[in-house]
């Protein structure tokens, strides 16, 4: 038996290990026992309140939530997938470390694996990796709580190594690591950045098939085609509800199709373009790849001592105490087209110089593959700046116009750019490209980066202005001496980051140099080089999401208190009413949620019809109400107002928050229609169109408005007066609803809950029984005379058959994957 060579493995374990303490000091204060606060988590602990409380008090999984925008699926809100084996191993992967050492720990071993497949040393693989997992953009979706977009981005990368692998003659293999990975990609659940994965598959499969076509191995590139394709389905198949779920589900979302006709030119087959296109990067912005605060960083940032607006306020009669104080406030830096934005997407000053470096020195379709995803990436991200090529993706290419923020899209190149840096810093240590070549690479490469960023260094206001759209708004009341002091403070963070990369570019190419000279070892140019990658990004992350951005376990564990006006209304003993709450933005607020079921909410994929009724009915409703509030004191104007809310009413909204001088306080309306209720006449229309407009024309508690569509359900019934016809709602679960009904003849019932056709069902004393929608969006049924049980139950049958899919899928595809190593450690034995 031969031995093995076990020495070999040592540079790959102290690999790991170093990533592990890099990630665990940069969060430090976990090891204290804090924790990072994200926006985006304690949301998602308001959207999920009543899925979790559900959860544990029956321990059975409710597929919808009345908790926001008065009812929706909960499928992407907090389901637990049970059947999918790869969340665990997603959390094996993590080693157990503290959040968010654990997300930034996968970034680095995704694109470790990717460039150990290249055949990359462990050591240059190890700087790219860090390089990666350092990018700017990736540690500010961690601190903003995007977990899930951050755990897509970690398996980016060793999906491709899978393909590349297997289109290297390495089938099996290569088909298995990438089915594993991307089993781990979508497992991840957004949808978004996995389509951007599969933009740069389709690109590198493109490549392959020019070069198959020019050499003619056609058996070749389809047995990896072929393996690759089985092993994606496999892959596909272990998250078989989710997606499922989600091609069943998208359409009734914002991201479906609308029905109305209005604004025609703006609408796609999913979101509005201008939604889609708002966070649009711009043209020059592009540059903050190179120089990280190039357009002043975050949309706001304190400001020093060192500040032109510090000794602008000095120079204007300012006491140093007072000017101290002022300019520790949070200062429009900003000044790029985006409506806001936490911080700048940098690959870093190195990586940017590796990459250009690269295009000289690296020849062959792995260059020309990530040059066209950098560019591609790049041009996408400009969105409504380059709307000619945004219409053409948005028009014709599936499922693009799903997705929005376009800037997001960066995420490819920032990806490619250190794979194609990495790869030609590895061919200067593996002796593989003649010296010459790589000295005129390094050579060109200074002269182009470093003259052009010495150019912006000396003459920044020749070539840009400084000047944010949103600046005539925000500094409307400033004087003019603290405007121009402001921009005089972005031109100098400008030059300050321009300088900063010159010097992180000059110091690796000194280090490069000096290798090719001879000067010195190896050895020492690669920790050299890793130490500047380290110093460089490490810095710039501390920016965005630093030991600030720990608090208390507490703090994090309870992000929520209710208010006096919370309190009051949570000892109201009745079910099923809602509650608008009037201290905050209702449609970007998930607080009100994790107490009350909420007419608004926090989600980026509501249910669109919700969201219409939103555009068309509600806020109008709830502005009126706000300004009648805020400047009417006699209670005949305010109880007039609130009778004529019927859209807001037959939603059964009970209570209204509002601000007061005391604090929060509620408002009863005494004019909310229930749970559900008889009518006494309805009237059809013939599309969303009209539809949309009647339902706020009518008074819900004497008409219901029903699409034409409907017609063959609610029959040719004729409505008898019944004065005491009743309807109550008796038993309360998010995903079962009970109600007694006494009538003595037929009658309209209209319930204030969602209609959602693609799971609901209900039942009369058993008898599962057709219902319809009216009112645009609420739910109605037929009620015969007498006395009766009638129930809604949410029961869509795609959940339990894609858990068994889901199931059967991953251990399949472990089980390959054991059988695989197996038999290759006994080929090794």
């Amino acid at each position: 038996m031969e031995q093995l060579n076990y020495k070999k493995y040592i540079p790959y374990l102290a690999a790991i290990l170093i990533f592990i303490l890099i990630s665990v000091i940069y969060f430090s204060p976990t090891l204290e026992g804090k924790k990072l606060k994200q926006g985006d988590i304690d949301r998602l602990k308001g959207m999920s309140k009543e899925i979790t409380d559900f959860r544990k008090m029956t321990g059975e999984q409710t597929l919808w939530t009345n908790n926001m925008f008065s009812g929706m699926p909960a499928y992407f809100i907090s389901m637990q997938f049970d059947g999918n084996l790869f969340k665990r191993i997603h959390k094996v992967l993590q080693l157990g470390l503290p959040h968010p050492a654990n997300q930034v720990f996968l970034y680095f071993l995704g694109f470790f694996i990717l460039m150990l497949v290249l055949r990359v040393k462990p050591w240059i693989a190890a700087i790219g990796a860090m390089a990666f997992a350092f990018s700017s953009y990736f540690f500010i979706i961690i601190e903003a709580g995007h977990n899930s977009k951050a755990a897509a981005v970690s398996y980016m990368a060793p999906v491709l190594a899978g393909i590349i692998l297997a289109y290297r003659g390495k089938y099996i293999a290569g088909a298995l690591l990438m089915a594993f990975f991307l089993a781990l990609e979508i497992s991840a659940n957004h949808f978004q950045i996995t389509y951007y994965l599969f933009i740069i598959i389709l690109i590198y499969g493109i490549y392959e098939l020019v070069e198959t076509i020019r050499n003619k191995n056609w058996n070749h590139f389809l047995k990896a085609t072929g393996v690759l394709f089985i092993a994606a389905l496999l892959a596909v198949g272990t998250h078989a509800t989710s997606l499922w779920i989600s091609s069943d589900h998208t359409g009734y979302t914002t991201r479906g199709k609308s029905e109305l006709t209005d604004n025609e030119q703006n609408k796609t087959s999913g979101l509005d373009r201008d939604y889609i296109t708002a966070w649009s990067y711009g043209l020059s912005e592009t540059i903050t790849l190179l120089i990280p605060d190039f357009m002043g960083g975050a949309s706001y940032g304190q400001l020093s001592e060192r500040s032109k607006v510090y000794k602008a306020l000095i120079d204007n009669g300012s006491r140093k105490t007072e000017a101290k104080k002022f300019v520790k406030q949070q200062f429009p830096l900003y000044w790029g087209d985006q409506p806001f934005t936490s911080g700048p997407v940098y690959v870093g000053a190195i990586i940017f110089f590796l990459f250009i470096f690269g295009l000289f020195v690296i020849k062959g379709k792995l260059k020309w593959w990530l040059l066209t995803v950098t560019i591609l990436s790049i041009m996408l991200s400009w969105g409504k700046n380059m709307m000619w090529l945004t219409d053409l993706f948005l028009d014709y290419f599936p499922g693009y116009s799903k997705f929005r923020a376009v800037s997001m899209t960066l995420v490819m190149a920032e990806l490619a750019m250190p794979f194609l840096g990495i790869l030609a810093l590895s061919k200067v240590f593996d002796n593989s490209i003649d010296k010459k070549v790589l000295m005129n690479g390094l050579k060109y490469t200074v002269y182009i980066l470093g003259g052009i960023l010495l150019i912006l260094a000396i003459l920044p206001s020749v070539f840009f202005s400084f000047n944010s759209p949103m600046d005539a708004q925000i500094m409307a009341e400033w004087p003019d001496w603290l405007r121009n002091a402001l921009v005089d403070d972005r031109i100098r963070i400008f030059r300050i980051d321009t300088v900063r990369s010159i010097v992180f570019i000059l110091l690796v190419a000194g280090l490069i140099w000096l290798y090719l000279k001879s000067k010195i070892k190896a050895a020492y140019a690669i920790a050299g080089i890793a130490l500047l990658v380290l110093i460089d990004m490490w810095a710039v992350d501390k920016r965005y999401l630093n030991d600030d951005n720990f608090v208390r376990s507490a703090v994090v564990e309870n992000p929520f208190k209710p208010s006096e006006a919370d309190k009051e209304i949570m000892r109201d003993r009745e079910t099923g009413f809602r509650v608008l709450n009037l201290t905050v933005t209702p449609f970007r607020d998930a607080s009100t949620s994790f107490f009350h079921h909420s007419i608004g909410g926090y989600h980026g994929a509501k249910l669109k019809r919700y969201q219409e009724l939103i555009n068309f009915q509600i806020e109008p409703e709830m502005n009126r109400l706000f300004n009648t509030l805020r400047t009417e004191a006699d209670p005949q104007k305010i109880e007039n107002v609130l009778k004529n809310l019927p859209v807001l009413n037959m939603l059964n909204t009970k209570y209204f928050i509002i601000m007061s001088n005391a604090g929060p306080a509620p408002i009863m309306n005494p004019y909310t229609l229930g749970p559900a209720w008889f009518v006494k006449d309805y009237e059809y229309v013939q599309n969303a169109d009209e539809e949309i407009i009647a339902v706020g024309d009518i008074n819900p508690a004497v008409t219901a408005v029903i699409d034409e569509r409907f017609r063959d359900k609610l029959g040719e019934i004729i409505l008898q007066p019944d004065t005491f016809a009743s309807i109550a709602l008796t038993d309360y679960k998010p995903n079962h609803l009970t109600y007694t009904s006494n009538t003595s003849s037929d009658q309209l019932a209209v319930f204030s809950e969602v209609y959602y056709p693609a799971g609901w069902n209900a039942y009369v004393d058993g008898q599962l029984k057709p219902h319809f929608r009216a009112n645009w969006t609420l739910r109605a049924m037929v009620i015969p005379a007498g006395n009766h049980i009638v129930e809604f139950k949410f029961e869509p049958t795609i959940y339990s058959t894609g858990e068994s899919i889901s199931l059967a899928s991953s251990v399949l595809l472990l089980l390959l994957i054991v059988v695989y190593a197996v038999v290759e450690i006994r080929k090794k034995l």
